[in-house]
């Protein structure tokens, strides 16, 4: 693997000059996830140019720092983030709603700093990056087939947890902001669903790494595809019914778990491990009332749904699954057929939890909350659009899977209250305005039946 010259700045040279910018600019960014929480300080992981910052034009500063926060529990590492900072002495008028701020001390003293992605000169750099295998200091830059060169970049400006950029319209690289040791699954995922001859889903073209993580993975990007909440939201609106499509989603998703469970590791789901999975529920819960007072007066009804899934018979098994499934993860092509997208799971797990086996039946309820959020967006609420749909995507999904969800109750419900626990927490934090939403669906699974 060649290696390409790169400068790594001494950590005790540069954090000092840029921590007063980042202290103010990180807690404002989406994909920032100790939001609500004081910023005590930074630790600097590694430092690479990969674009020197001492000539005339722009420098591109790959940053991997660690950010500490009060509430971590004892033993654990502060959260690391991945940054890409532009570096100029004059920042272009183009370039002004990237700024983060000047540097007013230390060796890039007087220095412009700025938000990376969003310069096309340092995007296509970045691409150029991965196009040519090899390593940049700590980083590693691996491809599977070769690229075209000199891909127009854009960055989207879509909420979500990571950063993505476009190139050319024909790849879409998604940039892991917070990221953590060892393989991601939305890299090993699709690899293995690559190799296994599945369709569904994207296959990664190329990627770069640092140490045991995974910082981005560039995939084909799916340019005249419409995400499922989209359409599902457009369907509500224009009074059309969705079933044909939850139904293919059901098949599509099934077509997944299958190829999954026969590339990777499955595990029996015995009676114990069912009780441990209740348990597990039950814990969340917990923490989340203590995080979300709302949730409180809650808490029984919603115990007693999981404690009815731990008593539930153990059956099935466990395999790796998506993790985070909803219909923005979804993509619907020109030609009709459904792609899945997205494989990191819940970006607020930790990641080896989101690599453990999992039951099937955590994504169907995934999906079937999302069907629930998707009407409850329109007014007046469609309730009996959500169950049609629910029921269309069990049907589809049991079609080709040879096992219906809905079979085990007990189970399924237990994970869509599970999801709608985490959905309360998520939306506290950051989309007050969406809390409604799952709240809503709180009360209802914890109504006694």
């Amino acid at each position: 693997m060649p290696e390409t010259a790169s400068t790594t700045r001494a950590p005790d040279a540069l954090l000092p000059s840029l921590a007063p910018l980042l202290h103010e600019w990180l807690p404002r960014q989406r994909w920032f996830a100790g939001k609500g929480r004081r910023v005590l300080g930074f630790t600097l992981d590694a430092a690479t140019e990969l674009l020197p910052l001492d000539g005339a034009g722009p420098g591109l500063l790959h940053l991997l720092v660690r950010v500490d926060q009060p509430g971590r529990p004892a033993g654990t590492p502060a959260d690391c983030y991945q940054l890409l900072l532009g570096v100029r002495t004059q920042l272009p008028p183009r370039l002004g709603p990237a700024l983060i701020g000047r540097i007013r001390q230390g060796p890039l003293a007087g220095r412009a700093v700025y938000e990376g992605l969003r310069d096309p000169r340092l995007a296509g750099l970045l691409y150029e990056r991965l196009r040519t295998p090899g390593r940049t200091g700590p980083l590693r830059f691996h491809a599977t087939t070769a690229l075209p060169p000199a891909l127009a970049p854009r960055m989207l400006d879509a909420e979500q947890s990571n950063s993505s950029l476009v190139y050319g319209d024909s790849f879409i690289l998604k940039i892991f902001r917070r990221v953590s040791p060892g393989a991601n699954p939305d890299l090993e995922l699709p690899l293995a669903l690559s190799r296994a001859g599945c369709a569904r889903v994207p296959a990664p073209v190329a990627w770069f790494e640092s140490g045991a993580a995974t910082l981005g993975v560039l995939q084909p990007y799916l340019r005249d595809s419409r995400d499922g909440w989209r359409l599902a939201l457009d369907a509500l609106a224009d009074g059309r019914e969705f079933t044909t499509e939850a139904r293919a989603l059901g098949r599509a998703t099934a077509e997944v778990h299958l190829a999954l469970a026969g590339a990777l590791p499955t595990l029996r789901l015995p009676r114990s491990e069912t009780e441990h999975l209740a348990a597990a529920m039950d814990r969340r819960l917990h923490v989340a009332a203590q995080a979300v007072p709302a949730l409180l007066p809650y808490v029984p009804g919603l115990r007693a749904v999981f404690a009815a899934a731990g008593e539930a018979p153990g059956a099935g098994a466990l395999q790796r699954i998506h993790g985070d499934l909803h219909l923005g993860q979804t993509l619907r092509g020109s030609d009709g057929g459904w792609a899945v997208i997205d494989f990191e799971g819940e970006p607020a797990k930790p990641l080896d939890e989101r690599r453990s086996p999992q039951p099937t039946v955590r994504d169907v309820a995934g999906m079937l909350r999302s069907f629930d959020y998707a009407a409850r967006t329109h007014r007046p609420w469609n309730a009996d659009w959500a169950a049609r749909c629910r029921a269309a995507y069990c049907t589809g999904y049991a079609e080709v899977a040879g096992a219906d969800p809905r079979a085990d109750p007990a189970l399924l419900r237990a994970y869509e209250t599970d999801k709608a626990v985490y959905e309360v927490v998520y939306e506290a934090r950051h989309r007050p305005d969406w809390l409604p939403v799952p709240m809503s669906a709180i009360e209802r699974l914890a109504a006694p039946r």
